[in-house]
């Protein structure tokens, strides 16, 4: 009898094979789909959360968010005015303000030509606050001071032959804006494009620049005492309501924390990943129909085989059983090579962005966890869809089971 048993389940894979083989595809597919899209979402979300890893955490940025009353499709924010800064330094818990411009702009070395963000830096002891605050260090030359006209300090992808054509040495000269300057820093790698990737000169040199008066794009809040930091936030949003003339709920501007800021981010990341996985999973579905079909196809094939074991003592449930663990193994093969294939798939393409776009944002995160999630889950996925074909198999009965003809 278990000879006939193991006859019986041997004969599944070998008598069947093309179509076993194409039903794992099934599930091959959309466990690839899974892993790659969760190696790639998770790689991305882990990166770019990391570009503001850097920020220190006693701080609040405002940003302006709204849009001026002119020309339709301007789309021009409603710029911070510099007297915020003093008002806000005011505020009670509040150490001090700082204003921040930044522009995009075109770099210029040698003929090669790039695209980036130049940012201001302050005068006096905002210098050396803002220093803190964005955790800046050198990895060559020195930072800007007070009074250095035409001069910059680059982030160190400008090192890198590929971002413009050579890599960029101290004292060479850069076109910033279609001006000449002097490179006299470059800073230490953060693993962040928002340093990395920085152009920053004094705030006297970028207004001259860029022809901007009276406005900045960024004021930071420094709060010393973090037990301070929501009672200090509703104190600057109700300044800036009534500074601006908006009401509550029409706030053309945003006052974030650096936590606040990373977990909006984070939610909206995470919301996407869920989208992705739902999509994915679609194909999980889609292949553990393709089983069920198998399955209720094999049961009609072996309706002779299964008489025959059923007439030498076989019971309902050793029937039941094969059929459930046959149609698991399936989803379960399916799955390890669907997991193979779409690490393998989520890891090219990782190599390709860094390779060919040159950017780090475009990585891998896979655990132990998710593949060992998703290699239960074909499992399973594949022993429900075999859940009432095995039942059918399990009730045939013996007499008409030995007289059917295919």
């Amino acid at each position: 009898m278990m000879r006939d048993y193991l006859q019986l389940a041997y004969g599944s894979l070998k008598n069947r094979k093309v179509r076993s083989w194409l039903t794992m595809v099934g599930i091959f597919i959309g466990i690839a789909a899974v892993i790659s899209l969760i190696g790639l979402g998770q790689g991305l979300r882990v990166a770019v959360m990391g570009q503001f890893n850097f920020l220190t955490t006693d701080v609040l940025t405002i940003q302006a968010s709204g849009l001026q009353n002119g020309p339709p499709g301007e789309g021009v924010v409603n710029p911070l005015l510099d007297s915020y800064v003093d008002d806000i330094s005011r505020i009670p818990g509040v150490d001090r303000a700082i204003g921040r411009l930044i522009e995009s702009t075109q770099i210029g070395y040698h003929g090669f030509q790039d695209f980036s963000y130049a940012s201001s830096v302050p005068d006096g002891k905002d210098r050396k606050e803002i220093e803190r605050i964005a955790n800046i260090e050198l990895a060559h030359g020195r930072l800007l001071k007070d009074g250095d006209m035409n001069k910059v300090v680059l982030g160190i992808d400008y090192l890198d032959p590929e971002t413009l054509g050579k890599p960029v040495q101290i004292r060479d000269s850069v076109t910033v804006h279609g001006k000449s300057f002097e490179v006299i820093g470059i800073l230490a790698k953060k693993g962040s494009f928002i340093i990395d990737n920085a152009i920053q000169m004094n705030e006297a040199v970028m207004r001259e620049l860029f022809n901007v008066n009276d406005t900045y794009d960024v004021i930071v809040a420094i709060v010393p005492n973090p037990a301070d930091m929501a009672r200090v936030k509703v104190r600057v949003e109700d300044y800036l309501r009534k500074e601006r003339d908006v009401e509550k709920g029409e706030e053309d501007f945003s006052v974030e924390s650096p936590e606040q800021a990373l977990a909006n981010l984070d939610s909206t990341l995470f919301a996407i990943q869920i989208f992705v996985y739902v999509i994915a999973g679609i194909s999980i579905i889609v292949g553990g129909i393709g089983i069920a079909n198998t399955m209720y196809t094999s049961v009609v094939e072996r309706t002779k085989q299964i008489g025959i074991m059923k007439a030498i003592g076989a019971q309902r449930k050793m029937i039941f059983t094969l059929f459930l663990l046959e149609s698991g193994f399936l989803g379960f093969v399916g799955g390890i090579v669907g997991i193979l294939f779409g690490a393998g798939i989520a890891y090219g393409l990782a190599f390709l962005g860094s390779t060919f776009l040159g950017s780090d944002l475009i990585q891998v995160s896979l655990n132990w966890f998710i593949v060992l999630g998703a290699l239960l889950f074909s499992f399973v996925i594949g022993t429900v869809a075999g859940f009432l074909p095995a039942v059918q198999a399990s009730r045939l009965v013996p007499v008409e089971a030995l007289r059917y003809v295919k």
